[in-house]
């Protein structure tokens, strides 16, 4: 499983990469805390802008939290792609 480290302004927070998918060519991922076990996901917008001489995945890119609006769509196809994931919303 892919590890990942988001750097913000406060901290530094590392996530365990669950599943990937791109929905109207944008990349979203869904990542936890948790290498194993149950835990709480979330779902990650990348918001980098990309040059086409670039590469798909460079070493740093830019996410946000996925919007209320993006997560019901979202919440969806990472079930379907994951088969054995119930994700909940709260």
């Amino acid at each position: 499983m892919e590890k990942i480290t988001l750097q913000t302004e406060e901290e530094e927070k590392s996530f365990y990469v669950l599943e990937e998918t791109k929905l109207s060519g944008v990349s979203y991922l869904l990542v936890t805390e948790e290498q194993t076990g149950d835990g709480e996901a979330y779902i990650l917008k990348e918001i980098s802008k990309k040059d086409q001489n670039e590469e798909e995945h460079s070493r740093e890119a830019v996410y946000e939290f996925a919007s209320d609006e993006e997560i019901d769509v979202l919440q969806d196809i990472f079930e379907e792609l994951l088969e054995d994931v119930e994700i909940i919303t709260e």
